[in-house]
Parts: structure tokens; sequence; C-alpha cells
């Protein structure tokens, strides 16, 4: 089990791998589409104007932001969710981005010391 799930999810659920984000996001349509798929509709969170997003299949996605490492400040709030995967790729860690102003859903590796959003995935 990978550091970054321990004591994250309550037991019988554990923290996605990418390989779980990479099926949610292919069975949404692809990279260019999911990410609306996945966002609250509406603008009560999400700064306008929220491209695309439909929630379709109840994921309730949040503009959570993050905060930086390197100075404790919040940013993005609003504007960008960031979601942890458990999958290490040698020191960084393999993520999900969502902006408000696109449709589509971002995968990319950061450092760990980021604060990101986790979404917990039954076992």
């Amino acid at each position: 089990d990978n550091t970054a799930n321990q004591g994250i999810c309550p037991d019988g659920w554990h923290l996605p791998t990418d390989e779980e984000w990479t099926t949610l996001t292919t069975y949404l349509g692809g990279e260019s589409v999911a990410g609306g798929k996945l966002k609250e509709a509406g603008t009560a969170h999400w700064e306008s104007p929220n491209i695309s997003a439909t929630n379709e299949i109840g994921f309730t996605a949040l503009p959570g932001g993050s905060r930086n490492y390197f100075d404790a400040l919040f940013n993005h709030n609003g504007i960008k969710g960031f979601w942890w995967s458990s999958t290490d790729v040698a020191g960084p860690v393999l993520v999900r981005n969502l902006r408000f102003d696109d449709a589509g859903i971002v995968r990319y590796t950061i450092n760990k010391s980021f604060g990101y959003s986790v979404r917990c995935v039954r076992d």
C-alpha cells in the first residue's frame, strides 16, 4: 500500500490509483470532456463560466484549489480542483486537475508536498 493512502480513507475505501482515474476518464468520453461531466453544475462554487459542467454521474467535483508547500498559501479556490491518485512515479505523484474554464481533465505529476483534495473509492 502506498504511503499517500495511509490514514486518508476510512476502512473499506482507498485512494484511487492512476489507472482507476484513467478508467473513469475513459468511461466519460476521454480527457477533453470528462472534467465537465465530473464538475458540480452551476456557479455556486465554481467561477463562471464553469464550462460544460453537468455532474453527469453525481461526482460533484468542487473547486477546492490547492495549498502551496513553499509558502503555505491556498490558491485557485473557485477556479480549479486538484485530486491525488495513489500512484507514485519515482517521487512525484500522478494527479488530476479540473478548471472552471475547461471541460477537460488534466493528468500530470506533482511534488507530494502540495495540498490537494482526495476522493476515496470503495474497495
